[in-house]
């Protein structure tokens, strides 16, 4: 198919104009995810601060987690992504459920703050965020990171766990599992 001369500028700047436009909604996209991700983020930490049930802290921490692992995906860091999903959100909250389970009898489980504790929580937390707002008012914003170095691939590291590493990989699901079944005959009904 043969392009007239005269034609070939028109079309070039029609293509650049929709390469140019996909970009920009690409972006919008991402700023998108972006925020969404981190309003659950904070959304769900000021929920699992604020709760004082166990298990909606539980829920809300997952939020928080799940926001955080999104973030990671934003950023195409696929595994730090799923380690943050498989461990932390999984064997953290795991690891909350099994202690409301075991400590749900104890008299320990429902604990009211004393107005010290109050005290000394808003004082600690007014001291971190003062220090987190000086570290980042100090940054210079301007000027990119530098350039990102190639990570290992997903594969990369699932055949070194499955090969080099298979042993410790083992053992601790092994241990893990042992410590599931450990808490689980903990937390049933005495008879």
């Amino acid at each position: 198919m043969t392009i007239c001369r005269g034609h070939d500028e028109p079309i070039a700047q029609a293509i650049e104009r929709e390469s140019r436009s996909r970009k920009r909604s690409k972006e919008r996209m991402e700023t998108l995810a972006f925020y969404l991700f981190a309003a659950v983020s904070l959304g769900s930490a000021v929920g699992a601060a604020l709760s004082k049930n166990i298990v909606r802290t539980a829920v809300c921490l997952l939020g928080t987690l799940g926001g955080v692992a999104g973030l990671y995906f934003l950023l195409n860091a696929n595994l730090l992504a799923a380690i943050q999903l498989i461990v932390y959100a999984g064997g953290t909250l795991i690891l909350i459920v099994f202690g409301v389970m075991l400590t749900s009898k104890s008299p320990y489980a429902k604990l009211t703050p004393t107005r010290g504790q109050v005290v000394a929580s808003v004082f600690v937390a007014a001291l971190l965020a003062t220090g987190l707002i000086t570290l980042m008012s100090r940054a210079d914003w301007s000027k990119p990171s530098g350039e990102l170095t190639a990570s290992p691939h997903v594969a990369d590291v699932g055949r070194m766990l499955l090969t080099d590493y298979l042993v410790p990989f083992e053992a601790a699901s092994v241990l893990l599992l042992v410590v599931m079944i450990g808490a689980a005959y903990m937390a049933r009904p005495e008879k």
